[in-house]
């Protein structure tokens, strides 16, 4: 998927919504437990309610990791499905990867062919050469851990240097100079709306993931206000607040609903755009 098709695709639906597929199999319904695989099951049945109203999901890996080889098929089923039955949809893996560039390389191609996901995320730490493999791929997205929402994120994303500069600012701005710069993302935490302003500055047009809308408390009209530009560039992402809103065999349904809440938001925002 490129750009333009996502572009398309979150003003068809009127949504830029994406759901967090962060499965715990401690918190899915406890009928699923009994089934071959009750994960895959889980995340089908969430897709198939939801398809219609988010634009993106993206499964953490580590929820499928921690239940070994089992759980890396039951993400790789899901991928398969979602990219089969459901193909306008962005698909984002959330796997936080980053090394030294043969390395990197490989994690490329582990999510980019092997998995065929649109996009992964990816942290900058170890610079220009940990990133760039990812960027060669055409119509894939990197997205780039700017400003994250959780607590701790502070404790080194805002140190200033001597010119006045934030650290997560440098991240953004610095990334934008490498090669293929135009196939980045930028993950932002909707527990920081009064930074969305000065991310804008730096770069305009290039698309945000925004964890931490709901359970973590971020607010969705206030990411909106600063975050919003031409083409949308927002990439609201809810994990548990829909996921979890059931653990009754009607889970899927009542997923739904939390979806079409957020939804009809983002529909009304999309007004003044």
């Amino acid at each position: 998927m490129n750009k333009q098709q996502l572009i398309t695709e979150i003003h068809k639906k009127q949504s830029f919504l994406c759901i967090g597929l962060d499965v715990d199999l401690e918190k899915i319904p406890s009928h699923l437990l009994s089934l071959e695989d009750p994960i895959f099951e889980f995340n089908k049945q969430i897709i198939d309610a939801t398809h219609h109203l988010a634009v993106a999901y993206k499964p953490n890996t580590a929820f499928y990791e921690a239940y070994g080889i089992k759980g890396w098929k039951s993400l790789e089923k899901t991928i398969q499905y979602t990219n089969k039955n459901y193909p306008e949809i962005f698909t984002i893996a959330d796997a936080k990867r980053g090394d030294i560039g043969n390395t990197s390389t490989r994690y490329a191609k582990a999510f980019f062919e092997d998995l065929a996901f649109d996009s992964v995320t990816v942290a900058p730490y170890m610079g220009r050469d940990s990133v760039e493999p990812f960027l060669e791929f055409d119509n894939k997205f990197t997205i780039l851990l700017a400003l994250t929402s959780n607590v701790g994120g502070l404790d080194f994303q805002t140190f200033t240097n001597k010119q006045n500069q934030k650290l997560y600012q440098k991240v953004i701005a610095q990334s934008l100079t490498w090669k293929n710069s135009e196939n980045l993302m930028f993950v932002v935490g909707a527990t920081r709306p009064d930074y969305f302003k000065n991310i804008r500055k730096i770069a305009p047009n290039h698309f945000l993931l925004v964890p931490g809308i709901g359970a973590q408390g971020g607010n969705l009209q206030e990411v909106c206000q600063y975050g919003l530009n031409k083409d949308i560039g927002l990439l609201i992402n809810s994990s548990r607040g829909i996921i979890y809103a059931s653990n009754t065999e009607s889970f899927a349904k009542k997923a739904a609903e939390k979806a079409l809440e957020l939804q009809q938001e983002m529909a009304t925002m999309l007004k003044h755009v």
